[in-house]
């Protein structure tokens, strides 16, 4: 999987736009800092997954590894989805009952705040070896580095979605609209924040717009996530 360098960090700060500003406590550091131990998180949570398990038990197993890496507070509720709950939106509940199976795909969505800082990351994790299962979530990967690179290239918060949904079809897959991407910072962004990503008509600053990928899979009962924060 490709992955900003981070060797230098980039220039991040208060963004041009309306709706990009931050705190007088904002650190660049801090919030690719933040990002980093966002990361390793759900690489930790995603290992303590094993077939058998609820979602009830694998959020357990995320506040574990959370106080392990000493974050402080979470500002956005932590999302697992198991098998077909990977095809629900944020704000919709889990079907209940759903267990981690042999042959299966799920999804971590968390939003951690480490240093006054918000982390957001999410990745798709395939258990056994189902190709449908390896395809969706590489595919929600690849859409997040084609349509990050076309705002690399000067494109607007509303051309990146409506290229993500073009790209998905292309790839076999629907996008889920239902996740439009948003603001990240200092905590709280929210008192900055000016709308979702899906909508920016301007090209969004860098390292302060999360991209969300949602997509589904036009006939199995699956789908795939992966956000990240936008990075030159």
């Amino acid at each position: 999987m490709e992955h900003a360098d981070l060797s230098t960090p980039p220039a991040l700060g208060a963004g041009p736009n309306p709706g990009e500003g931050v705190g007088a406590a904002f650190d660049a550091g801090a919030l690719l800092e933040a990002r980093q131990r966002s990361r390793l998180a759900v690489e930790q949570i995603a290992a303590a997954c094993r077939p058998g398990m609820s979602e009830a038990d694998a959020e357990i197993e995320a506040a574990r590894v959370f106080a392990e890496l000493g974050f402080e507070r979470v500002w956005h509720p932590t999302h697992i989805r198991f098998g077909r709950n990977t095809l629900k939106l944020y704000k919709e509940p889990s079907e209940p009952g759903v267990v981690l199976a042999e042959q299966d795909l799920l999804f971590i969505d968390i939003g951690p705040v480490w240093a006054g800082h918000e982390g957001d990351y999410g990745d798709t994790f395939v258990i056994g070896n189902t190709p449908e299962h390896r395809a969706i979530a590489d595919a929600a990967r690849s859409l997040f580095q084609t349509v990050a690179g076309h705002w690399r290239r000067g494109a607007s918060g509303r051309d990146l979605y409506a290229l993500a949904e073009s790209e998905a079809r292309a790839l076999g897959y629907e996008l889920n609209l239902g996740a439009p991407g948003h603001r990240l910072g200092d905590f709280p962004h929210a008192v900055h924040k000016g709308g979702k990503l899906a909508a920016a008509e301007f090209q969004p600053a860098p390292g302060l717009w999360v991209l969300e990928i949602q997509i589904r899979h036009p006939q199995l009962p699956i789908g795939a996530f992966y956000e990240d924060l936008l990075l030159s």
